[in-house]
């Protein structure tokens, strides 16, 4: 692996997760991030570290995405408007954060011929239900509903992505993540293990959105990175993209029960229309079942923690908030 890299996002959730890993391994890592769902907070255990080189700016600054990429070897490029609540709330910036932002690294990386690893989503798949393969079909709802906003917007990077890749050559690896889960995952903006975790620690209600037999599949940060590392490591990656997710399904109903039992909460599960929580029209898929036969098959990658540690490890950062 380079010895430099860049880490667009990377005082984000699962940003901070891989620049405390790169730094471990002896990296110089850059981080650019514009904290508008990232915090100082997630790095706080690696602040003071000489190899860090932190950044608060946008992506969209265009000439200091330019400088910075000049000054390392690969560039991970994690930094995008997420979360369903971020998207109903501010869909100007959702795509012009994920399509503009995305162009100019991009640009900046094919001035130097720096490899790229982009981070998309089990998003782009629209509608797909179970067993989603790299190839699979994408079904879209109407431009009519924010809710695929964000989807066209990732699958729009990818196009970029493989089109510079194809026509001038510039390695890029696509990583599609599947509900990556754990310690500092905030539920500000729809992330539903954080939310209920939060509710349950106060006793308030678990609110379920919808029928609550919508079934996902999530998967723990360590998990993820492990798979990204491997991945950069990978030449047979380069031009390729891959799911990153676990395979076990759990309804939301039981999402909800198994965090109530973890925790030992008093609250009451509460279901709520989806309507009501995110506007007349909202759409939703049943099903998001990720097939990672691919990238087990170049990296023999798979998933090693279980929803129950997935819970776990939330509710124990969230109960040191509360008591630190």
């Amino acid at each position: 692996m380079p010895d430099s890299i860049l880490v667009t996002g990377g005082a984000g959730f699962i940003g901070s997760h891989l620049v405390e890993r790169l730094l471990e391994a002896g990296k110089t890592v850059f981080v650019v991030d514009d904290l508008s769902t990232g915090s100082l907070d997630n790095l706080a255990e690696v602040r003071d570290d000489p190899s860090l080189h932190l950044i608060i700016d946008s992506i969209l600054n265009h000439p200091m995405m330019k400088d910075t990429v000049s000054q390392v070897d690969r560039v991970v490029h994690l930094a995008a408007a997420v979360g369903v609540r971020k998207i109903i709330d501010h869909p100007v910036e959702t795509i012009t954060t994920n399509v503009r932002g995305t162009e100019i690294v991009l640009d900046c990386c094919d001035k130097h011929g720096t490899p790229l690893y982009l981070a998309s989503t089990s998003e782009i798949y629209g509608k797909g239900g179970d067993r989603l393969h790299e190839e699979h079909d994408r079904i879209m709802g109407s431009t009519a509903h924010r809710r695929w906003s964000y989807a066209c917007t990732k699958a729009l990077d990818e196009f970029l992505a493989l089109a510079y890749h194809q026509e001038r050559g510039l390695p890029v690896i696509l990583g599609r993540f599947f509900n990556t889960v754990g310690p500092r995952q905030s539920g500000e903006w729809g992330m539903v293990v954080p939310t209920f975790v939060t509710q349950a620690l106060a006793g308030d209600p678990i609110t379920v959105y919808g029928s609550g037999e919508q079934r996902r599949s999530f998967c723990h940060v360590d998990d993820t990175i492990r798979a990204v590392l491997g991945l950069l490591d990978a030449p047979g990656a380069v031009g390729q993209a891959f799911n990153i997710g676990n395979e076990r399904e759990i309804t939301m109903m039981g999402l909800a029960e198994r965090v109530k039992d973890r925790v030992g909460s008093v609250s009451e599960i509460v279901l709520v229309p989806y309507d009501e929580a995110y506007g007349e029209g909202f759409e939703d898929m049943e099903r998001r079942q990720p097939d990672i036969a691919k990238i087990g098959g170049l990296l023999g990658w798979e998933p090693e923690k279980s929803i129950d540690q997935i819970i776990d490890d939330v509710v124990a950062y969230y109960a040191a908030k509360v008591h630190g």
